[in-house]
């Protein structure tokens, strides 16, 4: 029942139909899953995956029934919409790379203890997820 309440609480990044706002739409996942940390559904995800007992018991189904079933991370989807849509390789797109962004915002979390500021969501997205693909922060789908 948990698992059910967390799936249908678990926001689903929408990116821009046209794929033209690829920076954008990585800080807007980005802010969207701030969002959803502080939210009730978003703490009770943070307190099974933090917690020895639960996490053994109910991580793997909570990746299965939950973020797998709902796109995966928030940048994940954004950046399988871009790659379908022939803006960079679909190659690039290592597990290292889909969870670069919410690796370093679950950094912040921890160590700021405060949600990170859109500037910061937007160094995230500058200095890590479009280097790591080859692209710099300029980047325009609408002229590759």
């Amino acid at each position: 029942m948990l698992l059910d309440a967390l799936y249908h609480q678990h926001p689903v990044e929408e990116p821009t139909p046209g794929a033209t706002d690829l920076r954008g739409d990585l800080i807007r996942s980005l802010r969207l899953m701030v969002e959803w940390a502080f939210s009730p559904a978003g703490r009770a995800v943070s307190a099974i995956l933090t917690d020895p007992k639960s996490v053994a018991l109910m991580s793997e189904a909570l990746f299965e029934r939950v973020f797998a079933s709902r796109g995966g991370t928030f940048t994940r989807t954004v950046l399988e919409h871009y790659a379908d849509r022939g803006h960079f390789p679909a190659t690039l797109l290592t597990p290292v790379v889909t969870d670069i962004g919410e690796a370093l915002v679950t950094k912040h979390l921890i160590d700021a203890g405060t949600p990170p500021s859109d500037d910061y969501l937007a160094a995230i997205v500058d200095q890590a997820i479009l280097p790591a693909l080859g692209l710099g922060p300029g980047f325009d789908p609408g002229r590759d």
